[in-house]
């Protein structure tokens, strides 16, 4: 990985070691949090934050994306003035194997029960 350069726009995220799982989980416990979750999972590689249609306000939105990355559940990175997401799935399969999976899962099936 390429060191940003002193002017570049950057944001602190937790090493893989540094990741708990009583954060992730707390990250993934809200039903925001989890949908954004679930959209970057599903493969669409980096998305920004206003990509996400969600029911709450910008700055409720910036708290919510804030917890995901300080978790260690998301990086987020600058192109521009855009600040892009990106789920880390390998450092969570790799620290917690099968948590996420389950978790998307689990939601998943339980967002299919809600729409019976």
């Amino acid at each position: 990985m390429t060191e940003p350069s002193a002017t570049a726009r950057s944001l602190d995220h937790p090493t893989p070691a540094e990741i708990r799982l009583e954060s992730v989980l707390h990250a993934l416990s809200d039903p925001v949090r989890l949908s954004i979750v679930r959209e970057l999972a599903q493969g669409s590689g980096e998305l920004a934050c206003s990509y996400f249609e969600l029911p709450v306000t910008k700055s409720t939105t910036t708290h919510h994306f804030r917890v995901l990355r300080e978790s260690g559940v998301v990086r987020q990175t600058y192109r521009g003035t855009t600040k892009l997401n990106d789920l880390r799935r390998g450092d969570l399969d790799a620290l917690f194997p099968g948590l996420l999976d389950g978790i998307l899962t689990a939601a998943s099936a339980e967002a299919g029960r809600a729409a019976d």
